[in-house]
């Protein structure tokens, strides 16, 4: 057995080790993985490239953090503080539960991208129902800060979770199939994902309860604190 491709492996460790370039080790690393492995040096290349070409929407995906980054900035999260103080009757209950499901339906057609927590939780949906709960019960204190804030990016999960198994396309789903097919189960994805409707309109209730527990027990606080 040719354990020489193995050198790959250290070549990856002693440079980010030595805090080299991620991608340039990672590069280097492959090649000379492949050429151990007796390959030549072009289709190594070209492996290489085609690995990068048919993955190169995950490379899209690092580009919305800077976005991010650039947008609160310049004042995204004041911004959406702003426009959800000018609401008339909003609270952090109703903002988060309509939240949920937005989160639930998006997911179930399959833009279960749409949201999460970097590119919505951060710099929209938490500084929003933060400014909810500040409007209704007057300065929050830092533990119920820490509530809000961690109610919103559970919001976020509990829409993405229960709502992308509806959606039959889903690499859930088909887990799910194979798992049941190999114990003589055979159900179609279509099957699969109209059983999964009870379930998540079932966490819409549990959570949405959960949402409105939270405000009501800010509410009695502030209320006690204020008498």
């Amino acid at each position: 057995m040719n354990y020489w491709p193995l050198l790959g492996i250290a070549l990856v460790v002693v440079g980010f080790a030595l805090r080299f370039n991620p991608l340039l080790v990672v590069a280097v690393a492959a090649v000379v993985t492949g050429l151990l492995g007796g390959l030549h040096l072009v289709p190594v290349i070209e492996a290489l490239g085609k690995a990068f070409n048919d993955n190169r929407y995950i490379s899209v995906t690092w580009i919305i953090l800077p976005v991010i980054g650039l947008l609160e900035r310049y004042g995204l999260q004041e911004r959406a503080r702003t426009l959800i103080g000018g609401v008339t009757g909003a609270t952090m209950a109703r903002m988060l539960a309509l939240y949920l499901v937005f989160r639930q339906l998006t997911a179930a057609i399959g833009l279960k991208d749409i949201g999460g927590p970097a590119q919505t939780v951060r710099p929209l949906v938490a500084p929003m129902a933060e400014a909810a709960a500040s409007q209704r019960h007057g300065t929050l204190t830092e533990d119920e800060r820490e509530q809000v804030l961690g109610m919103a990016a559970a919001t976020d999960n509990v829409g993405l979770f229960f709502g992308e198994d509806i959606f039959f396309a889903i690499a859930s789903i088909l887990l799910i199939q194979g798992i049941l097919a190999s114990d003589g189960v055979v159900l179609t994805p279509l099957q699969l994902s109209v059983w999964a409707i009870p379930t998540a309109i079932c966490a819409t209730i549990i959570h949405g309860a959960r949402l409105f527990l939270l405000e009501r027990r800010i509410g009695r606080q502030h209320a006690g604190d204020r008498a």
